[in-house]
């Protein structure tokens, strides 16, 4: 299992890769820029120096970058050009830093057809534009308003969209699945849900899943993470995914609540207990 957290930046890049290394993660997601705002101070070399220094001396062993949530590909007219300029920036900084993927929600559009062709006109063109870009993760969503691949369908028809095929793949988020309408909460659930991706999508382009509970029910469109098994997901899903042999090797990262500033517990040690003492025990049917 390659498990990791998506992290902060504060302080610097670097920072995440470090603190992933502390709780003994080989893997870590983070932001490449304050994803809150469109515009970001470059990326300076010593920024990209003291990122290269923190993998090197660390054990991690994929490091995935999250697009900012401003971006919308399938957006009106100047969200979209900002979204672009945004999404390419993001792009150059991935490879600059040498950071391997890239996990991006779709797009919002209220014609899916007209969407997705705006989105794969995005993409392909600012893929083409980055020399040794990182691989493109289009993430399954919860399916709210009109957010585009909340269905493995539609996620796969978009992805047959991208060229060349390889620099795509998807990343599949267990809340937004649930959310979607998958019931996966059950052993023979998960392995459904499973199945229907590969049939759709195909396993060999996950690159990557994220690992949340929910706090709202199967098919409420709504997405809000809990920590692992304390939802209304449950712990026998999580359990059947990190013993889930052809799961193996793709990279697991949790997005689950950090807690209360008067917390003292690191809940991102907290879940990732959890989730490796399932490695251990057999998910119930």
């Amino acid at each position: 299992m390659i498990l990791g957290s998506h992290l902060s930046i504060a302080g610097g890049l670097h920072r995440a890769v470090t603190r992933a290394d502390e709780l003994g993660f080989g893997a870590v997601a983070l932001f490449v820029r304050n994803q809150r705002r469109w515009d970001a101070p470059p990326l300076t070399d010593d920024a990209i120096a003291a990122f290269a220094d923190a993998r090197k001396a660390s054990r991690i062993q994929a490091v995935i970058a999250h697009g900012s949530y401003l971006i919308n590909l399938a957006g009106k007219p100047e969200v979209r050009e900002k979204s672009i300029v945004a999404l390419r920036d993001e792009l150059d900084r991935c490879h600059r830093l040498g950071i391997e993927c890239y996990v991006l929600h779709p797009g919002s559009h209220a014609d899916p057809a007209e969407g997705m062709g705006l989105i794969a006109d995005a993409l392909n063109s600012a893929i083409a534009n980055i020399g040794a870009p990182p691989r493109i993760l289009l993430e399954t969503t919860a399916g709210a308003g009109n957010t585009l691949g909340a269905t493995f369908e539609q996620l796969a028809e978009l992805l047959d969209m991208l060229t060349p095929a390889e620099h795509f793949g998807a990343c599949l988020d267990t809340a937004h699945v649930f959310a979607a309408g998958y019931d996966l909460r059950t052993q023979a659930g998960c392995r459904a849900m499973f199945k229907a991706f590969d049939s759709a999508v195909g396993l060999d382009r996950l690159g990557a899943l994220h690992l949340n509970d929910s706090t709202y029910e199967l098919g409420t469109h709504r997405d809000r993470h809990e920590h692992i098994g304390l939802g209304t997901i449950g712990p026998d899903t999580f359990a059947a995914i990190v013993n889930h042999r052809k799961l193996a090797r793709v990279p697991m990262i949790m997005e689950t609540p950090k807690g209360p500033d008067d917390d003292d517990r690191d809940w991102d040690l907290v879940n990732a207990d959890v989730l490796r003492a399932m490695v251990r025990r057999k998910a119930r049917g």
